[in-house]
């Protein structure tokens, strides 16, 4: 059978990259994914696959092998993209200027599309049934995972685990990263207005500060973190913006402050949310002042249930050679297939795509990000062994 999935992957590559470089060059944002809707729908349909429309401008799909029943197993790729201005000059350019597949879903959208073919012609040869799930919205709150599980992605028929594929531009092509446990964190954000009094800067004590008060909690706040936080529990809390709109001797009636906080415990993560709220209205309070608390809630942690990933691990071993396994570090970045790993068993991995040698270093989510797209061969070809495998087990 791996033979059999290497060959079919080897003989498609190049419609696998020409997938890549359709969506590649026609990015859309989060939640406004319709023509890559349509593209994968006549994609699946070209192939005898037809495509259920979910949470809008997703869509499920399933393969059924021979005894569909016995057991399923869900693949997800997501679909959107973001708002950056690519500046490579590569022939699949964005043709929507300010928008860039710049973290690799156009490859996870093409890799899934390339399970589809490679398991449409094994599906006498494998029992069980594969989901496709290709989902919208991943980059922006509430995130399209929970969209597509409130509307019953997880259900009719419902996957005995979820497995997630994502590039990785830190790992070379051919490689692939695993790590069993938490992995990646929950992201949650924090808008701060601080209220105070403003007026001439050379009047101070005619003043409630908002920016001094403001300063004062940016840095009291890292408390939460090295004083109450569970000492073993990785977690971040980091401001990037704040805006004080006064002038040199203006002081301005309110200061806002925006950040993130990010941990790897859900316990943990109400009670961090909780005693932010409780420092940032009682000091502002103590000065004088009011601090209007407004929380977004973001993603769940990223949990890799330990014994799928093992499994899958030794079998992508199997595929490309154990010795072009890595172990993956905890990342505190988010990732919303998190929704997936809190309601079922799931597996979350790295594709490598990084290639020195031809200048692919970028990371995601910058103007230049690229892949070697000898990534997709292996993308598709691994995600559909691993499927059918897991479907064996």
């Amino acid at each position: 059978m791996k033979e059999k999935i290497k060959a079919l992957a080897a003989a498609y590559a190049t419609d696998f990259v020409a997938n890549r470089r359709h969506l590649h060059s026609h990015p859309e944002l989060s939640f406004q994914e319709y023509e890559t809707q349509k593209f994968v729908a006549a994609q699946l349909q070209s192939l005898g696959v037809q495509a259920t429309p979910l949470a809008n401008t997703g869509l499920v799909a399933v393969i059924e092998g021979k005894n569909p029943g016995k057991k399923v197993v869900g693949l997800r790729a997501d679909m959107d993209a973001l708002p950056i201005l690519e500046a490579n000059d590569v022939v699949y350019k964005s043709q929507n200027p300010g928008v860039m597949h710049a973290c690799g879903h156009d490859v996870h959208t093409a890799s899934l599309l390339g399970v589809a073919r490679i398991l449409t012609e094994l599906r006498d040869e494998f029992e069980g049934t594969v989901k496709l799930v290709f989902q919208p919205g991943e980059e922006k709150a509430p995130g399209g995972a929970s969209m597509m599980i409130r509307e019953g992605v997880l259900q009719n028929p419902a996957p005995a685990g979820m497995i997630g594929q994502h590039v990785a531009p830190q790992i070379p092509v051919g490689k692939i990263g695993f790590r069993e446990g938490m992995y990646m964190a929950s992201t949650d954000e924090i808008y701060l207005t601080v209220k105070g009094k403003g007026g001439h800067g050379a009047a101070p004590d005619s003043l409630i500060d908002p920016v001094l008060i403001a300063s004062h909690l940016i840095v009291a706040l890292q408390q939460v973190i090295s004083r109450n936080r569970p000492p073993k529990s990785p977690s971040v809390l980091s401001f990037g913006r704040v805006i004080a709109d006064g002038a040199t001797n203006v002081i301005p009636n309110e200061v806002h402050i925006d950040g993130t906080f990010r941990c790897m415990d859900e316990v943990w993560r109400e009670e961090g949310l909780r005693r932010i709220q409780k420092l940032a209205e009682g000091l502002a309070e103590s000065m004088g002042a009011t601090c209007v608390v407004d929380i977004v809630r973001g993603y769940p942690y990223l949990e890799n249930h330990p014994e799928l990933t093992r499994r899958l691990r030794a079998e992508a071993g199997a595929y490309v050679g154990e010795e072009n396994i890595i172990d993956l570090d905890i990342w505190m970045a988010g990732e919303d297939f998190a929704f997936y790993s809190q309601v079922v068993d799931s597996c979350f991995y790295r594709l490598g795509t990084r290639n020195e040698d031809r200048g692919i270093i970028s990371g995601v989510h910058t103007p230049t990000f690229d892949i070697d797209e000898k990534a997709l061969e292996i993308g598709a070809g691994l995600m559909s062994w691993l499927a059918i495998q897991e479907l064996e087990n």
